[in-house]
């Protein structure tokens, strides 16, 4: 009981979003006194012998107000300097290098 209990208060919620060749995994844990941190990950594919290959980073909640910070002063940075166009990802079977594999496998 109180492995399922602790496993139930860790996860509180989770956003996948799939950009291309690469997944991003926004979880909220909370930690045994109940705090909630917050964990992002990448995912992707490797070619050469399909392994998913994973970063991590934990951000704390006091860590928060000076990331946000931080990631909408670069994210604005590189709109003011460089032109961003907003990629539609489409996939297809019969193109190769441009299709995906329907037993692809993004869950973490």
């Amino acid at each position: 009981m109180g492995e399922f209990d602790n496993k139930e208060r860790e996860e509180v919620f989770s956003k996948k979003v799939r950009a291309g060749k690469r997944t991003y995994f926004f979880d909220v844990k909370a930690t045994r006194s109940g705090d909630y941190y917050l964990t992002l990950t990448e995912s992707k594919k490797r070619l050469e012998d399909g392994v998913f290959v994973k970063h991590k980073i934990f951000l704390y909640k006091e860590d928060f107000e000076k990331f946000a910070e931080g990631l909408n002063e670069t994210v604005d940075y590189i709109k003011n300097h460089q032109e961003v166009v907003e990629k539609r990802y489409e996939y297809s079977e019969n193109h190769e290098g441009a299709g995906r594999n329907n037993n692809e496998d993004f869950s973490l």
